[in-house]
């Protein structure tokens, strides 16, 4: 890439960063009443998106040939006991996480 054809990329991946972040601030001033189905979306879409990350996590587990699915049940298991017990969604993905890639990678490898 030449450094013309670099700026105008840097340039685009900048503009269409800043757009995403501040036209809500411009559809949605703070002045006037949010709407109720943008309302509803805020409210529903962070459990759809759990759910779906849940869905393609576990879509190509193989649950008839070694290890049956052991590491990532006992992810999921864990994601839930941390979530349950300390309430923070970045922490439990994060312990699921480490634990299925520790797991994968020594006691199933």
């Amino acid at each position: 890439m030449s450094v013309t054809q670099s700026i105008i990329t840097i340039a685009a991946v900048v503009a269409g960063t800043m757009l995403t972040r501040f036209i809500p601030f411009l559809v949605f001033p703070e002045r006037k009443r949010t709407p109720k189905c943008i309302e509803y979306l805020g409210t529903i879409l962070p459990f759809a998106m759990t759910g779906l990350l849940v869905v393609y996590s576990l879509k190509d587990t193989v649950l008839t040939a070694w290890p049956y699915g052991i590491p990532q049940a006992i992810a999921v298991i864990l994601v839930v006991v941390v979530h349950r017990w300390k309430h923070n969604m970045m922490l439990s993905l994060a312990a699921g996480t480490i634990a299925y890639m520790i797991l994968i990678q020594t006691v199933f490898a």
